[in-house]
């Protein structure tokens, strides 16, 4: 299959394209670079430099390249920005996300999955979270997620677009070529290793939360296992697959959460760190983020079920440890 991935010079994106190649498939980056990395490309792979929210060329490459289904894993994802600058968000994730829907449609490419968020929860009503509680986003970055959910819906049901919608934890770890490298750095995990690497004061941004130690709990999945969810979604969105939607006619999106229905605190992931890396880390108390909810921890038994998803790396320690490994393998990113 030709896979169009949209940020696949990222994080998450570099990390599937590995996947997505592993298992035989044709596979074309587009990414403008603006967080994402060259060298995170994997050889052999072609990289167009691009915004998927350029309709010319990305008409263009939908033609040239004979696409015929898309990852859509580009999108601007920084809540405490988001809250500074909804604009930007509004602009990247929304505006420039209906140009690809409509690319896809002029196209003819009926096909495809799209990396979204738990932050479209925001604060939930219970936990784990399933996929039936209602979106309510707290933060401009979950509403942007939200409503190009929405736009798939209805492109479904008027065009026949087939669609998985899957709304992710926190992502770690990394594979051994890929790994997290980001400018500035958001994330919990490789600001813990960071600061282990370099002898650094960590700032834990909240100590007041409703949890038992005061600070923040999250649901991690390691990008590998994501990266496995893509593949089984792309599946899902075969025109002869009835999870999706009919040959012809109107599809629904399929949507799953994914996790692995256990939360770790701020405290509790430094702690591992320490383990993992056998070094003490020096952390202060700053404020809370604006946009955090206190708890997200996540049910995937609906990908379970329906997909046949299961995480191959699912404890804490593999997780740190991997990413701890590639960070020593690249002390300075993929610079």
């Amino acid at each position: 299959m030709r896979i169009l991935v949209t940020g696949g010079a990222g994080y998450v994106g570099s990390v599937t394209v590995e996947a997505l190649q592993e298992a035989g498939h044709d596979v074309v980056v587009l990414d403008d670079l603006s967080t994402g990395h060259r060298a995170a490309v994997v050889e052999g792979i072609a990289l167009e430099i691009g915004s998927y929210g350029d309709p010319e060329a990305l008409a263009r490459l939908l033609g040239e390249r004979g696409i015929e289904a898309v990852l859509h894993c580009a999108a601007k994802s920084q809540v405490p920005e988001s809250v500074a600058d909804p604009a930007k968000y509004y602009r990247e994730n929304v505006a420039g996300g209906v140009v690809l829907l409509e690319g896809l449609r002029l196209a003819g490419v009926r096909r495809i999955v799209f990396s979204s968020t738990a932050a479209v929860y925001g604060a939930p009503e219970r936990t784990p979270i399933t996929e039936d509680q209602t979106p309510a986003p707290i933060s401009p970055y979950g509403e942007t997620k939200r409503t190009f959910e929405e736009a798939l819906r209805w492109y479904g049901g008027a065009y026949g677009l087939r669609s998985v919608i899957f709304r992710y934890f926190n992502v770690a770890g990394a594979s051994r070529r890929n790994g997290e490298d980001h400018e500035p750095e958001t994330h919990l995990i490789p600001n813990v290793l960071a600061a282990a690497q370099s002898d650094g004061e960590l700032t834990l941004f909240g100590d007041d939360f409703p949890t038992p130690d005061g600070t923040c709990i999250r649901d991690y999945i390691h990008v590998q296992d994501l990266a496995q969810a893509h593949l089984l979604g792309l599946e899902a969105t075969q025109a002869g697959d009835e999870r999706t939607g009919p040959p012809d006619g109107p599809c629904t999106p399929l949507l799953f959460n994914l996790g692995n229905g256990s939360g770790f605190s701020n405290r509790e992931v430094l702690s591992m760190v320490e383990r993992v890396t056998g070094r003490s880390i020096r952390r202060r108390v700053g404020p809370r983020r604006p946009g955090d909810p206190a708890i997200l921890i996540a049910s995937a038994e609906r990908a379970r079920k329906e997909l046949g998803w299961r995480p191959s790396h699912d404890s804490l320690e593999e997780m740190i440890g991997s990413a701890w490994e590639w960070r020593l393998a690249n002390p300075n990113g993929y610079a």
